[in-house]
This record gives C-alpha cells, structure tokens and sequence, in this order.
C-alpha cells in the first residue's frame, strides 16, 4: 500500500475551558507538533468542517485542534474527514484517523493506543464521534484512537467528576504533557501508519 495520509484531530474544549484537563488532547496535539516541528509546521488558523481551526498540515500528518466543544465534537470531525476525501480526491483506506482525546481511567499523562472498537469509558466525545462516524458505512477505512491520562477523583460521584475534568490544567501539569507525551503519541503514529501501510 502507498504512504498514506494520517489526519490527527485533538477533542477538548473551547474559550474559557481550553485549558482545563478535558483539554488534554490538544495539548498532547502541540507537544507532538514540537516533538516533529522538523517536518510538522506550528499551528495557524484554517478553515475546516465549516469552523476556524488550529491546523498544522505536515508532509504526512494533518493535525487539528477540534473546533467545537467536547461533548458535540462528532459531526465536526465527520465532516472534516470526508471533506479531506473530497479535497485530496481519496478513497476511506487512503486517509487514515487518529483522535487524540483524555482519558479518566489512565494516570496522568499516561499514552495509549486504543482500537477504534474499543470502550468509550463514558467519554462524550468518543461517543459523539462514534454516533457520527460507523466504519460500516466506509469499507477499508482506517482510525483509531490515542488516549491521555488525566487522572480521575476517587469519588465516583457524576457531578464531581464532570468538576475535576473542567479543571484547569496546573503550570507542573502542562509542562509534563509538552515534555513527556508528544514523543509517545508520534510513536503511536508511526507505528500505527505501519501497521496500515503493511494492509493489517
């Protein structure tokens, strides 16, 4: 199979709750941008899906900052991909997907690679996409996901848990994500455009 494209879109929040830990995912997105600035130029402002976005648009990777807020992020990044079909004239197994997003049930700034069939765990954002998006309806298609630990309160309770995710982010937190986590997410990628240019 050819070198094909990778899209990288980041779920968090907008405004007043960008940086908060439900955000994780886009900064875990700007560490890696750094990790590969050699080839993967800073963020700017484009137009994508119909929003203004942060883009950084490499030789292999196309990383965006979701526009939208968190729990709505679905029919957004459903457009922005097939719109990407569209534009660059793909078939669904020429243009891979990868969502970085936070995950509750991992330590902090913990990176893992998770099948596009794996759990949600709750997290809206997954859900949105997942009601927006069905690998049924694209033959071929290749997306996964990456997670980033933010860590959860030990109280289960629903209220203090959609608390603790609105958050914002401490200075010792934001610099272990910008030093620690973007070398990890861009193993994930190589590894998984290996993995899909080797037709598994």
């Amino acid at each position: 199979m050819a070198s094909l494209r990778i899209l990288v879109v980041s779920l968090g929040n907008q405004g007043p709750y960008y940086e908060c830990l439900h955000s994780a995912g886009h900064f875990a997105l700007v560490s890696t941008q750094k990790y590969l600035a050699e080839f993967q130029p800073p963020f700017s402002s484009q137009r994508h899906g119909g929003e203004r976005c942060l883009v950084s648009e490499g030789p292999r990777y196309t990383m965006i900052q979701s526009p939208t807020m968190m729990n709505i992020s679905g029919r957004w990044v459903a457009k922005t991909w097939k719109e990407m079909l569209r534009n660059h004239q793909l078939q669904p197994s020429e243009l891979g997907l990868v969502i970085v997003h936070d995950d509750l049930e991992e330590d902090f700034a913990r990176v893992r690679s998770r099948r596009w069939s794996a759990s949600h765990r709750g997290h809206n954002g997954v859900k949105s996409i997942e009601a927006s998006l069905k690998l049924a309806h694209f033959p071929g298609a290749r997306w996964s996901r990456i997670s980033v630990g933010i860590g959860r309160p030990v109280a289960r309770d629903r209220e203090l848990v959609s608390d603790y995710v609105l958050n914002k982010m401490t200075i010792r937190q934001k610099d272990t994500i910008d030093t620690h986590v973007g070398p990890k997410v861009s193993d994930f990628l190589t590894n998984l455009q290996k993995e899909w240019e080797g037709g598994k």
